[in-house]
């Protein structure tokens, strides 16, 4: 019996070995696809079928390649020759949510932002926040250790992440981490395996922390500068000056060609990024006015010219966001 034999007798539908299906797993948002064509497409929804499936490629030495909803630019989740494709997007339950303790309990299939909707009705949410958080899965964020924009003051994926369930390759069930804030014992398992890609386990379930949603307004600025020297300096000196923004982003001038390009004419009619390098910031909370007005004085005076969203004749926050998630 071969492998594909194997799962199909073991899987039954969730099995498919159809070519427009397997060739459609190839390729990911970044549109490189991968060369060849995988064995098999596995759609599991519980654990016990993930366990089977890394059993199964391991008695049968074949490579898996784990997939959520495909929206990655690295090439990661894409099918490779002669690979079983493991897609945990069907995972997609919010098993638990306790907000006494900032906590959520997620499969590895939720959809990011499905998980904010859900947290904020508790006055919390999820702080990893990828320019795809609009149709990426949490699982995805944790193996792949997903920044985003706001990782300038609420750190990466590993930073909100307190446990994971993971099937490992021959198919047995780890637990790692804890559900408490504070954890000094042991090896650091949780992090090890967050940003790992695959390579070490399945991840079949997260316990994630949740923040409380911060009252107060978001203040989003642009800076343009001569050159990436220059704009990085600035970056430097914000940071030198005891400001925390929420998001600091630096593009130079060849992304932001790309991204003009990209986005067309009349989506970035009056946006900064006609010339130089870019730099965008947003402060947040009770003091984000005032922090962005220091920080507008201090790009300012490091040579960057400075436009406010939804100032008089700025773009709105949601364009000069819309140039980095591009």
């Amino acid at each position: 019996m071969t492998a594909v034999e194997r799962l199909q007798s073991e899987l039954g539908s969730i099995v498919s070995i159809d070519p427009l299906e397997l060739a459609a797993t190839r390729t990911d948002k970044s549109g490189w696809v991968a060369p060849g064509m995988p064995l098999a497409l596995v759609r599991a929804t519980s654990v016990p079928e993930v366990q089977a499936v890394l059993r199964i490629a391991t008695e049968f030495r074949i490579p898996v390649v784990t997939r959520g909803t495909g929206t990655g630019l690295s090439g990661g989740a894409c099918g490779t020759d002669g690979s079983i494709v493991l897609n945990v997007r069907g995972m997609n339950r919010i098993l638990e949510i306790r907000p006494e303790d900032e906590l959520a309990v997620v499969e590895p299939g939720v959809i990011n932002q499905h998980l904010n909707d859900a947290l904020a009705e508790h006055g919390l949410w999820f702080a990893p926040d990828p320019a795809s958080k609009g149709f990426a899965s949490v699982g995805g964020n944790i193996a792949t250790n997903a920044g985003g924009l706001l990782c300038a003051k609420y750190g990466v994926t590993r930073e909100a992440v307190l446990a994971l369930t993971v099937v490992l390759a021959d198919g047995r069930l780890l637990k790692t981490g804890r559900r408490t804030v504070k954890g000094v014992t042991g090896y650091d398992l949780t992090a090890l395996l967050t940003g790992s890609e695959g390579t070490l386990g399945v991840i079949v379930e997260a316990t994630v922390r949740a923040r409380a949603i911060t009252a107060g307004e978001t203040v989003t600025l642009g800076a343009v500068f001569p050159d990436v020297a220059l704009a990085a300096a600035a970056s430097a000196l914000i940071t030198a000056s005891r400001l925390c923004p929420a998001v600091m982003e630096l593009i130079d001038s060849a992304a932001l060609a790309m991204i003009a390009a990209y986005l067309g004419p009349d989506q970035t009619a009056g946006l900064p990024i006609d010339r130089g390098a870019f730099l965008l910031l947003q402060t947040d909370g009770p003091g984000a006015l005032a922090e962005a007005e220091q920080a507008a004085a201090v790009l300012r005076a490091a040579g960057g010219e400075v436009r406010l969203a939804d100032a008089a004749g700025g773009a709105t926050a949601d364009r000069l966001l819309a140039v980095r998630r591009a």
